[in-house]
């Protein structure tokens, strides 16, 4: 088993696929690892780069076999790699810091996961109800991914309840199965749903959108996924690169967004924040104090009934002056005030008085 397991390992994690299989160059797949890790080490941020794992004499049927007018059999065909190619790809992404990871399309596929030990497996949208394949991904143990493109409710409830029997850890990724994706067609909202339908599992988005890289990186992580994937390519050989697909400077502005996300949303959804001192002396500048209307004579009682009559309330609140958010009544002026000065709390013979961090805080607002 790998050191790497367990929920936690879905948090903040960055899923890059390589894009049609890096269109089974191994070279071009070399050169989508470094391009992209060095983007990931540079912005700080956990990622996997995903490989897509096919036994392709057995996943294509001998009668169409070469058949150039099915565009998913011709691709798969023309992108094959031998596992040679692939321990190539696995040694790299390793050595480049990232986490290597798989989609298998077939059981052959999920035992070659096993034996290049992938610390997570990734379900497609497609296979969500190929229970053939998906126990036998369960067998691994290893924590999963699974997109949600085009699952029923019941779907998704039979898979997350599969996972959650076998005590193996699952996310959740809301998913569109549109290449390319239009903003209008990003249903963010999903996210919510998962959220709700699943609080035990990780959400996370799959995402195919090719407009911009920060706007749904901005709203899905303050809706609370926590887990991200893209397809990525680079511009090599003159080999076109998807609508769909991320080039390194498109993830540089991605990644960066989440940072941006995680500054903007604080990191506190448990509690109530911690109110800084900066934010209170903006606040207490706005507090208005409590200042005689008239002149008052020593022993003066301070009654709520006739607070009106004797004091106002205005700004600016000045340091050691009761304000508004005090409750008067019943205190005693220890001596005299002259009409406009500030009430101080120095001034008064009552409970404020005799709460030294009271008087404390008291002291230290204002002006």
């Amino acid at each position: 088993m790998s050191k790497f397991n367990g929920k936690e390992l879905f948090e903040n994690l960055f899923v890059l696929e390589l894009a049609n299989n890096h269109w089974g160059s191994l070279k071009r797949g070399l050169q989508i690892i470094k391009h992209h890790s060095s983007i990931v080490k540079y912005n700080n941020v956990k990622a996997a780069i995903k490989l897509q794992f096919r036994d392709v004499d057995e996943f294509v049927h001998p009668d169409f076999r070469g058949n150039r007018d099915l565009r998913y059999v011709s691709k798969t065909e023309a992108t094959k790699l031998s596992r040679s190619d692939f321990a190539i790809l696995v040694k790299e992404i390793k050595s480049r810091g990232c986490i290597p990871m798989a989609t298998p399309f077939d059981e052959v596929s999920v035992d070659l996961c096993t034996e290049f030990d992938m610390p997570i497996i990734k379900i497609a949208s497609s296979d969500v109800n190929d229970w053939p394949l998906i126990e036998r991904i369960a067998r691994t143990k290893k924590p999963t991914i699974v997109s949600s493109g085009g699952a029923s409710e019941k779907s998704l409830d039979d898979i997350v309840e599969f996972f959650a029997n076998r005590n193996i850890p699952l996310a959740v990724n809301h998913c569109v199965s549109l290449y390319p994706c239009e903003d209008s067609d990003l249903y963010l909202d999903q996210i919510d749903y998962l959220k709700q339908r699943y609080p035990d599992n990780v959400i996370g988005l799959s995402t195919h959108e090719y407009h911009d890289w920060s706007s749904s990186m901005l709203i899905s992580y303050s809706k609370g996924a926590r887990t991200w994937e893209r397809h990525i390519d680079i511009e090599l050989d003159d080999v076109a690169v998807s609508p769909y697909c991320s080039l390194p400077s498109q993830c540089d502005e991605w990644f960066k967004a989440f940072h941006k996300a995680i500054e903007m949303c604080g990191g506190v959804s448990e509690r109530r924040r911690t109110i800084s001192e900066k934010e209170m002396r903006y606040l207490d500048a706005l507090v208005r104090g409590v200042y005689a209307r008239h002149d008052l004579p020593e022993g003066h009682v301070v009654e709520h009934e006739t607070f009106d009559r004797d004091f106002y309330l205005a700004i600016p609140l000045l340091k050691g002056q009761l304000s508004c958010r005090e409750i008067l009544n019943g205190e005693t002026l220890l001596h005299p005030l002259s009409a406009n000065q500030p009430l101080k709390i120095t001034d008064i013979d009552g409970p404020c008085h005799q709460v030294s961090r009271l008087v404390e805080i008291i002291g230290q607002r204002g002006l």
